[in-house]
């Protein structure tokens, strides 16, 4: 199976890469930054997903490349931290371009090769902030929640076509992400970082940070026949937090 994966040079995105890679499928990796995607040793296009038509091309220089795409796997995000009152339009358009705008751009650029071929998996990987309210991140939130809505609804109206659309929902995952957020805390309150790791694994009632490896493995069984009845699903991988 020919793989798309949008955040694919860093993270949860390379760690997904690379174990679809390994397992036999053909996997191209989207982003930003040729550096970090040139780092992963595998097929790659640069893009903003924020931008649709760059998506598009994207996609399409994949398919010319690898073959029609049967999994299209959104993983590109970002999160900033600010008080709701300090927040600007433009904040919240941030958050919302690239966390729901960017999962929507690559999949109607996946879609259309999915349902040619009466098979397929759209997956997101949203957040544990899909599912529940974290403070001083309200656009993050707001965007993963709008991820859930659109999988849960987009899984509805292909229930029929052999595609499914699910999504993880990973709770704190210890990626370069996560440590900007430490920095943040460290800067903003002078805590020690060692405290300020412990705060937020204290969300995750195992009192440890997700995996990038356990992310990757959530979305192999999502690709699997296994998981050919698991369709409009938020998955929380959080150490039971939800």
């Amino acid at each position: 199976m020919h793989v798309v994966v949008s955040g694919g040079g860093t993270g949860v995105g390379a760690e997904i890469a690379q174990t679809l890679a390994r397992d036999g499928h053909a996997v191209t990796i989207l982003g930003r930054t040729e550096a970090s995607l040139a780092a992963q040793n595998l097929p790659y296009q640069i893009c903003d997903v924020t931008d649709e038509e760059a998506v598009a091309a994207a996609c399409m220089a994949a398919r010319n490349d690898q073959g029609p795409i049967g999994a299209a796997i959104a993983n590109a995000g970002a999160a900033t931290s600010l008080p709701f009152h300090k927040m600007t339009g433009s904040d919240l358009r941030a958050m919302t371009d690239v966390n729901l705008a960017g999962v929507f751009h690559l999949w109607k650029a996946a879609l259309p090769d999915m349902m040619e071929a009466g098979t397929g998996r759209l997956v997101a990987v949203a957040s544990t902030a899909g599912l529940k309210g974290y403070p001083y991140v309200s656009g993050y939130c707001a965007a993963k929640h709008g991820v859930v809505g659109m999988t849960r609804a987009l899984a509805l109206e292909l229930a029929r076509t052999g595609i499914t659309v699910n999504a993880v929902c990973p709770g704190f995952v210890e990626t370069p992400m996560l440590d900007r957020s430490i920095a943040n805390i460290v800067d903003k309150t002078g805590m020690a970082r060692e405290e300020a790791a412990k705060s937020l694994a204290a969300n995750n009632p195992q009192k440890r940070f997700v995996q990038t490896e356990e992310v990757a493995s959530a979305v192999m069984w999502l690709l699997s026949e296994a998981a050919q009845a698991v369709n409009g699903h938020a998955l929380s991988l959080s150490g039971g937090e939800i």
